[in-house]
């Protein structure tokens, strides 16, 4: 029987092209998984093939697993100290091997060894075919429609498939079965059955290899794509960098008579691509991803990473675009925050911010509003600035004295210890059930105890635009904060 088996072993691997070994580890699977039924629980048996003779050794088997980690499957799993009685140099991950009966291979059945053999050997197929398709350093998948699996659709390119979610597709777009299309490779999962090959159309990254393989000068190197930004199926934008004087990078991708722009369009249903000048200046790029508006002036707020950009009435609703489109393209494009104001808004903001540092300065540096308005003309904004930006800086102020100056600055200095002590101290009386909540930062806690937040229950009853003005957080992350701390209102009537 053993012989018989190696020779049909020998005669499934010609036949298939697969190695001998694959069709072996077949058998090894067939014989492991009719030894388990032998046995009552999840238990772990190797089976040993003898890769010339045919005979073969069948083996029950433990895990060794640390002693703090408990068992978590006794019937296969052992505990390091009790492993150790057995072999007193075993490791963590290493296994107790017992000989135990072998199954006869014809009580196996031969229809389950053959299913188990053939399941084996198409793996080993598609495992190949899949490691031949990928070798070729592809990164669109070019196929055709094949079936519909539970909402994605199943995309046939030669005898390798990928699978393209409903989230990855373009809306509004309707592909049938026969249908040419084309995607990007985001990944390869090997643990889905089928289509292993993840595909997606609505990513950025799509609609930059598409305007690779239009534009010969990005895979020559003359040109680069820094970012995209997309609403897929409607609108997008891309920011072209040109890295030889020579050439136009907008023209160049635009192309003679928009071909190559069209190209792109035409493959992803009519989406509309803004194509934009790349800076190094983030003002500069902002302004231009902002186009076709024209703004007036922009205020770029580092710490908070976002500028006020001030466009006149005309240019308002351009900038912002249907349903915020334009600006919100903007954003993701540039990696700012951008909010668009008009002149009356923009000085409406300015005059708050102006009085907010007008009475920091008079209440903490004990001065005269004259004093602070002079600060505040000359770009002082916060207590840290008039602290420690170079002594020469505040020399230059026409109006104040060396004495004024080392004053003013000692003032600041002492300011800002007496309120570090008193952030301290605030934080110290935060609850520790706040401080132990997932998502919350010392810099967010500290926020909060400012604020006068000190318990879980303190930030559960804030209100979202309450949380935005203390933490300076977005609406969406202040909401699932809140939300978190609210958690343990609702635990008991859940049970």
């Amino acid at each position: 029987m053993n012989r018989e088996l190696l020779m049909l072993v020998e005669a499934i691997s010609r036949e298939k092209n697969v190695e001998r070994d694959v069709v072996l580890g077949a058998v090894e699977s067939a014989l492991a998984q009719a030894t388990k039924k032998l046995y009552q629980g999840e238990v772990d048996i190797r089976v040993s093939v003898d890769r010339d003779s045919g005979n073969y050794e069948t083996f029950r088997r433990w895990l060794v697993v640390p002693d703090d980690a408990g068992l978590q499957n006794p019937e296969a799993e052992e505990l390091l100290m009790d492993a150790k009685d057995r072999i007193a140099d075993i490791e963590v991950g290493e296994y107790i091997e017992e000989g135990v009966e072998s199954v006869p291979i014809g009580r196996i059945g031969a229809m389950a060894a053959k299913q188990v053999i053939l399941q084996k050997i198409r793996d080993a197929e598609r495992e190949m075919l899949l490691n031949d398709f990928m070798s070729r350093g592809e990164r669109i998948f070019t196929g055709t429609v094949k079936r519909m699996d539970k909402g994605d659709i199943i995309v046939e390119s030669g005898r390798v498939e990928g699978r393209l979610r409903r989230g990855e597709m373009i809306p509004k777009e309707n592909l049938r079965s026969g249908d040419r299309v084309r995607a990007m490779i985001m990944e390869v999962d090997l643990t889905l059955r089928g289509a292993p090959i993840i595909l997606s159309r609505s990513a950025p990254e799509f609609m930059i290899e598409l305007f690779r393989h239009e534009v010969p000068e990005i895979e020559q190197g003359l040109l680069e794509i820094k970012s995209c930004a997309r609403d897929p199926g409607s609108r997008a934008k891309i920011a072209v960098l040109s890295h030889d004087k020579r050439v136009d990078p907008i023209g160049t991708c635009v192309g003679v008579r928009g071909t190559r722009v069209n190209a792109v369009t035409n493959e992803l249903a009519g989406e509309r691509v803004d194509i934009v000048l790349w800076s190094e200046d983030p003002a500069q790029f902002v302004i231009g991803a902002l186009a076709p508006a024209n703004v007036s002036s922009i205020v770029v707020d580092e710490e908070k990473h976002a500028m006020d950009v001030v466009v006149d009435e005309e240019n308002l609703a351009i900038a912002i675009g249907r349903g915020g489109q334009n600006v919100r393209l903007a954003s993701d494009l540039t990696g700012w925050k951008i909010n668009i104001m008009d002149a009356a808004e923009s000085a409406q903001k300015l005059a708050s911010e102006t009085d907010t540092a007008r009475k920091l300065f008079m209440e903490k540096l004990d001065v005269d509003e004259e004093i602070a308005d002079i600060l505040i003309s000359e770009g002082f904004n916060s207590l840290e600035e008039v602290a420690y930006v170079p002594l020469q800086e505040m020399l230059e102020i026409e109006s104040f004295d060396e004495d004024t100056v080392n004053e003013l600055r000692a003032r600041a200095k002492d300011a800002l210890l007496t309120m570090e002590i008193a952030r301290e101290e605030s934080v110290e009386e935060v609850s520790q059930d706040l401080r132990d909540l997932e998502g919350l930062t010392p810099e967010l806690i500290s926020k909060l105890a400012e604020g006068g937040v000190h318990t879980r229950d303190d930030l559960a009853d804030l209100a979202i635009d309450e949380l935005t003005d203390l933490t300076g957080q977005s609406e969406e992350d202040a909401k699932a904060l809140i939300m978190k701390a609210r958690e343990h209102w609702f635990a008991g009537q859940q049970e």
